[in-house]
């Protein structure tokens, strides 16, 4: 594919990928924001329209999309109420205030800042900046896999590196699968879908000394969940101009995932890369006002985290109690081994009125459940005994 692959060139893709979606079954489960497993394949094909993501308007407890049961918060809430009246105004001088006041929590100028609508789509936008040219992306394995799922679209290739025991990130073997073609490393930490983190300064050196040789992106949608006091950002590398991508978003702790808001921190140059491949408008006004709003809001991020790890320790208390070996989570969902087929699981699940993930990995299925309300995991963990006994 050329280098000098234009704007328009890359509406036209986009135009024939969307209307290809609507075609392509396997490439639609392809590009969601999980990889789709065999046993999801079956289950979600019993059912219409799919892909296991109901409406609001389901009775079915959603552990299924690490969502935040809590938010958004009553400050975002307020903030889109009084934004409405603006509904008619486009919202770019909007969007650059937004980029200032994030620009000054992350202590860089705006020139360092894109956002978007929710990390996805910046992980999307940064699939195809990476992937456009071929060559592999490398990342651990499982993690969430939408960069690298757009990047192969564009014709590139996935290097996948397997978690440790303890299914954390393997850093020495991730930094050991670098080639010469390797376009862009993929971290996450704390990981999706294992949950677990790994110490701030392995992270950190892995950077620094990967990022000589080639781009780093790192996805930090759940480091908030986290104390504040081990909330370590890598920001502090983009900072010193390494060739380093920090990916943040508005969807988890501050519950703005229907709202479409996130950001990325990196050096102008990366930021021009990435951002040509955006949407002209892609915010909404009730997605900045909130994102704006939610900022700073330290009690509700604190209730969230107090709720999130007294209702995790329900769903952990049952593991440990089983003698499940499970993901260390430090987030909003854990990962286990099935102790069934997936298939029975996730129809037997939802018939008791829960929605979960199934994930394959090395040869086997496993179970990824995200963290409800007290209530709900302490149904969960009951309609789990019973289904898997």
């Amino acid at each position: 594919m050329e280098k000098n692959f234009t704007r328009r060139a890359w509406f036209k893709s986009t135009l024939a990928l969307t209307a290809g979606l609507g075609m392509t079954s396997s490439l639609a489960a392809k590009l969601i924001s999980a990889p789709v497993s065999e046993a999801e394949r079956f289950h979600w094909g019993l059912k219409k329209p799919g892909p296991g993501f109901p409406g609001p308007s389901s009775s079915k407890v959603r552990l299924n999309a690490n969502e935040n049961p809590y938010g958004p918060s009553e400050k975002a809430r307020q903030a889109v109420i009084q934004i409405l009246s603006d509904g008619n105004r486009y919202p770019i001088q909007a969007t650059a205030e937004l980029k200032e006041i994030l620009a000054k929590k992350e202590g860089v100028s705006p020139s360092y800042i894109h956002i978007g609508a929710g990390s996805g789509d910046l992980l999307c936008q940064s699939g195809v900046a990476f992937g456009i040219e071929g060559g592999r992306i490398n990342s651990g394995f499982p993690t969430f896999p939408a960069l690298m799922n757009y990047a192969e679209v564009f014709k590139a290739s996935w290097e996948k590196v397997n978690l440790n025991e303890a299914l954390e990130i393997d850093y020495d073997a991730l930094a050991s699968s670098i080639k010469a073609d390797t376009r862009l490393v993929f971290i996450c930490n704390p990981n999706n879908p294992s949950g677990t983190l790994v110490d701030h300064e392995k992270v950190e050196s892995f950077c620094e000394e990967v990022s000589k040789k080639v781009t780093v992106y790192a996805d930090e949608a759940y480091l908030e969940f986290l104390e504040p006091s081990r909330q370590i950002s890598l920001v502090e590398l983009v900072k010193k101009d390494l060739n380093v991508v920090v990916s943040r978003t508005f969807s988890k702790i501050y519950g703005l995932a229907g709202l479409r808001i996130g950001y990325i921190i990196a050096r102008p140059d990366l930021i021009k890369r990435i951002a040509k491949y955006a949407g002209d408008i892609p915010l909404s006004q009730p997605a900045i006002a909130a994102a704006r709003a939610s900022l700073g809001d330290d009690a509700f991020m604190k209730l969230v985290r107090s709720k999130n790890t007294e209702a995790r320790t329900v769903l952990t208390g049952y593991l440990d109690q089983h003698k499940i070996a499970y993901g260390k989570s430090v987030t909003n969902f854990a990962f286990w081994p099935a102790p069934k087929e997936g298939k029975l699981i996730l129809s037997k699940m939802e018939e008791k009125g829960y929605l979960m993930r199934i994930w394959d990995y090395q040869q086997r299925e496993w179970c990824r459940v995200s963290i409800g309300t007290l209530e709900e995991m302490k149904g969960f963990v009951k309609a789990f005994d019973e289904v898997t006994a």
